[in-house]
């Protein structure tokens, strides 16, 4: 499963910057090894707003009673977004596959290569995959990834006889894209 989340998530990585955009971090809660879905954070304002809307990924998670999670960010996006210094490769395609017991930072370094600017400066980029650094057992993680997957396992009381539906519908209203798979479809 590990290894089809990350060539999903390289996949739509190049896919966005051939676009002209950098893709949203994005969270993919599993229960007993099933992936719930896909979900990528909300439209963000840099600094605090940004901080929030990242961690906030992490309420599907809870509202499902994940038993895993993995979560996906663009080191330089996420730094900029939250005015945060850059910490580790920069282009670099992050994953982080976390339990309650702990979690291993996995990150895939890039180089970029322009392919086209646009006349309002948006630019298209090829990704140049780098070999990848090996996994780091409890690495660091910047403060909205960390909050994140702390909050993925801490439980979501609502009281409502669909916590994980209404959940969903509440991310959705505030602007998250959610894609859950078949089986955890409403």
């Amino acid at each position: 499963m590990w290894d089809a989340l990350v060539d999903v998530a390289k996949k739509a990585h190049t896919a966005g910057l051939g676009e002209g955009a950098v893709p949203r971090p994005l969270i993919m809660p599993l229960v007993r090894g099933e992936l719930i879905g896909m979900i990528w954070v909300r439209p963000l304002k840099v600094g605090q707003d940004a901080l929030t809307g990242i961690a906030e990924l992490s309420n599907i998670a809870a509202a499902a009673r994940a038993d895993e999670v993995v979560l996906a960010w663009e080191t330089h996006d996420v730094a900029t977004a939250c005015e945060l210094p850059i910490v580790g490769p920069a282009p670099c395609l992050n994953m982080v596959l976390s339990t309650r017991d702990g979690h291993v930072l996995h990150q895939f370094p890039y180089n970029e290569q322009l392919l086209s600017r646009s006349s309002d400066g948006w630019a298209s980029v090829a990704t140049d995959w780098s070999p990848a650094p090996a996994p780091q057992t409890g690495g660091e993680l910047v403060p909205p990834i960390q909050a994140a997957v702390d909050y993925s396992f801490t439980p979501i009381e609502l009281d409502h006889p669909d916590p994980f539906g209404v959940t969903v519908v509440l991310m959705e209203e505030d602007g998250y894209r959610v894609r859950l798979t078949e089986a955890f479809d409403r």
